[in-house]
């Protein structure tokens, strides 16, 4: 056979083979035109179906013929329903930040009862609140709230918040309330009621607080940190810190707080002396709470001249007891006599027993630390004239008052001080200078003295 032949009629084998791969081809691609074409229609005759619901044509169930290799396959299809339109809650107000804290879904806790830093720290500068702002309640742990429902007395419970700042709801669950206020709350709980019972009223009250852990600075006679008893106002903390020093100022006693949101400190000002002056209540609309600093005012230079210093001292919110050093012959050293406070000169001097006969009496010394000169400063006492009832010369006593008796002793002290090249800074270093006076006196006589 020659070439020409061989290209016209092809080798029985080779044309096998040839028409394999064609039926082949073609039925791969009729299969995909063919399913495309199927999927196509069903697309179509779907929308015209949605299309006959829409317009209330659903004479029955449609019927839609999917072409298969095979018998045709009838499935039916189900009517469309109605498009159900979702209603959009009107637009509600914003929150007040006064009674749900930073933030209504994860308040700050750490923020909100971080101690007030102590004098002497940047710190935001305190504004002055109205009382019902600076008294808005913000709930913590060891809290225990009272919830009453109107109508609905199987929701009605009492609760006390937990270690996680939660509470336990009837049909709701656990709730965090850690940082909210008692308002907050209560707006909360009729939101989580209402999606089980008609228009609940919801009232919630504050049923027991939790301890309190302030702060107390300033002129008290032991700073630092107290804990109080639920419920504590003001006196009792300066009750608690040893009472007012003397040079403390109760006209003006300023009690810090964390703002609602954390971010701010607000103060109120209380007022204890006029109230102890003029024999009215104490102001009793302010409750310490967990976290508040307490600092008492030192008294300035020059605003005394109304301000009675002996009825505080006398009174429950000073230190109980004064401590006055007394330094004398005939041993030389220093000895500590504790007086009640607002005690007067005679009262330390009739303690000594002494005789009208002593001629040291007539020269006294009463000398005390002046923080703002840094300084002793020194009077000169008459001791025989008080005794025999000179007011003018029987002045009130402070604590860590020194009364040096004797004309020989006072000399000494008066040199000592000369040789002091630094002045003293405070009140400790002024009783080490008078602790180690003892030693370098000695004993001595100084009744020839007059």
């Amino acid at each position: 056979m020659n070439l020409k032949s061989a290209q016209t009629h092809p080798h029985p084998r080779s044309l096998s083979w040839w028409h394999r791969l064609i039926s082949l081809t073609s039925a791969t691609l009729y299969s995909t035109v063919y399913t495309l074409a199927g999927t196509v229609l069903l697309g179509s005759m779907k929308t015209k179906v949605l299309a006959n619901v829409a317009v209330g044509q659903t004479g029955g169930d449609p019927i839609i013929a999917v072409p298969t290799q095979g018998a045709r396959a009838q499935i039916p299809v189900l009517p469309a329903t109605e498009p159900q339109l979702i209603p959009v809650p009107p637009p509600t107000e914003p929150l007040d930040s006064t009674l749900y804290g930073p933030d209504l879904l994860n308040p700050q806790p750490a923020q909100l009862y971080e101690p007030v830093p102590p004098l002497g720290y940047p710190q935001p500068a305190p504004t002055v609140n109205s009382a019902d702002e600076f008294n808005r309640y913000i709930l913590g742990i060891g809290d225990a709230i009272a919830v009453s429902v109107e109508r609905f007395s199987d929701l009605s419970f009492q609760a006390t918040i937990d270690l996680q700042g939660n509470i336990s709801v009837p049909l709701v669950g656990k709730l965090q309330v850690l940082g909210l206020t008692p308002e907050a709350v209560q707006d909360i709980l009729t939101e989580k009621f209402n999606q089980f019972v008609v228009n609940p009223k919801v009232s919630v009250v504050l049923s027991g607080t939790r301890p309190a852990t302030i702060t107390i600075t300033g002129e008290v006679v032991r700073p630092g940190y107290y804990s109080l008893a639920p419920g504590s106002q003001v006196i009792s903390a300066l009750q608690a810190a040893g009472g007012v020093t003397n040079i403390g100022d109760l006209r003006t006693v300023v009690v810090r707080r964390r703002s609602l949101d954390g971010n701010s400190i607000i103060e109120r000002q209380v007022d204890l002396f006029n109230p102890l002056q003029n024999a009215t209540a104490l102001p009793d609309d302010l409750r310490l709470r967990d976290g508040d600093a307490v600092v008492v005012l030192k008294l300035e230079t020059g605003t005394a001249t109304d301000y009675d210093q002996t009825l505080i001292a006398r009174s429950t919110l000073a230190q109980p007891q004064i401590t006055i050093r007394i330094l004398s012959y005939p041993n030389g050293r220093i000895g500590n006599i504790n007086l009640p406070n607002g005690s007067t000169f005679i009262d330390a001097l009739t303690s000594l027993a002494p005789s009208l006969e002593d001629s040291n009496l007539r020269e006294i010394s009463l000398m005390r630390f002046d923080p703002e000169r840094g300084e002793v400063v020194t009077q000169e006492i008459n001791g025989k004239r008080v005794l025999l009832g000179d007011v003018s010369q029987n002045v009130p006593l402070q604590d860590e008052d020194v009364i040096v008796v004797g004309r020989s002793l006072i000399a000494k002290v008066n040199y000592a001080l000369r040789l002091v090249t630094r002045p003293f800074s405070d009140f400790l270093g002024f009783r080490n200078f008078f602790e180690n006076l003892g030693d370098v006196f000695g004993s001595g006589s100084d009744n020839n003295s007059n």
